[in-house]
């Protein structure tokens, strides 16, 4: 694929050294000319699903924000470069690469990934920085980091707090980047993830729902800080905030479709019950979250994956229509 620095020049947000990124023509084209554009993260193709899924779900993801009317620009690092905007066979590259040979990529070790080489995955943190340094406004995912249960109040008896918080609370609160989600992942302390990114300064925005979405299921039983009825109303509050130079991004909220959502109880008895049973193995730090999402997968019987495949892809297209909606 040709790649060219020229537009990101002109788009760069951060002062990233140009020589760094590689971006699409595709995706130059349309930061050049003001037409909307969706980033989307990396780390659903190299340590989310398994090949051949991973391809077809990062296509279906692309497929659904030009439908919308949106041009994708799905972001990694390769060779010391960051891609914003993978042609297919670079897709087929990172799909197909060991997990354990490709990076994954958040601010603290995007430096590092960098000058190493090699491929990385970029998580929604990262995602971030590279988007917002060409000057791409919306970011589509399936669902954000968060605090982790356990990170901030030890159980009696148990351990001492762990202090797990995800790197894409802080991103959030720094770096002004509209990001469609299913909500904090369901294995997560969703309340206390809405505690920190009020704090921070972050608006979590419902759409078409007053509560928070559940992830897999549609809703949480956690109302919503703010809601709003469409993706149109949404796009004001994203303007607003812009133009009020809050300075954070937003984490606009999507529900799973309904046809592939879970029951309400039954994706929080599973969550609940991945957590005691690694809790009583001693599953802890980076090894956590896989281990949780993968036993949630097997108490749901493969429900969860399904699920969590549909909201990526309807969290794309929604990024798409937003994109629009917000003029580029």
């Amino acid at each position: 694929m040709l790649r060219t620095g020229r537009p990101v020049r002109r788009y760069a947000q951060q002062m990233l050294n140009p020589d760094r990124l590689a971006v699409a023509p595709a995706i130059a084209d349309a930061l050049r000319d003001g037409r909307p554009v969706v980033a989307l993260e990396s780390t659903l193709i190299s340590h989310g699903l398994p090949y051949p899924q991973n391809v077809e779900v990062a296509t279906a993801s692309e497929s659904a924000v030009r439908e919308a009317g949106g041009e994708p620009a799905t972001i990694a690092l390769r060779d010391g470069r960051l891609l914003v905007g993978l042609s297919a066979d670079e897709l087929e590259a990172l799909a197909t690469a060991p997990s354990s040979d490709v990076r994954k990529v958040s601010r603290c070790s995007l430096a590092a990934a960098v000058a190493a080489g090699g491929w990385g995955a970029t998580t929604v943190a990262a995602t971030m920085i590279v988007a917002h340094a060409v000057g791409i406004r919306v970011f589509s995912t399936g669902g954000i980091g968060g605090v982790h249960r356990g990170a901030l109040a030890s159980i009696p008896g148990g351990p001492p707090p762990s202090l797990d918080i995800s790197a894409d609370l802080e991103e959030l609160a720094r770096t002004p980047l509209a990001v469609v989600c299913a909500g904090p992942k369901a294995i997560l302390d969703v309340p206390l993830t809405l505690e920190y990114l009020e704090t921070r300064g972050v608006p979590v925005v419902a759409v078409g729902i007053d509560e928070i979405p559940g992830f897999y299921a549609r809703r949480s039983g956690i109302r919503a800080p703010i809601s709003v009825p469409d993706l149109r109303t949404a796009a004001d509050v994203i303007r607003a905030h812009g133009e009020l130079g809050l300075g954070s991004g937003l984490v606009i909220c999507n529900p799973v479709p309904e046809a592939d959502a879970l029951p309400d109880d039954a994706t929080r008895n599973a969550v609940d019950r991945a957590v005691r049973e690694a809790e009583h193995l001693g599953v802890t730090g980076g090894a956590l979250t896989p281990w949780l999402l993968a036993r949630v997968a097997s108490i749901t019987k493969g429900a969860s994956v399904r699920a969590n495949v549909s909201l990526i892809v309807n969290n794309a297209r929604a990024g798409g229509q937003l994109a629009v909606e917000l003029g580029g």
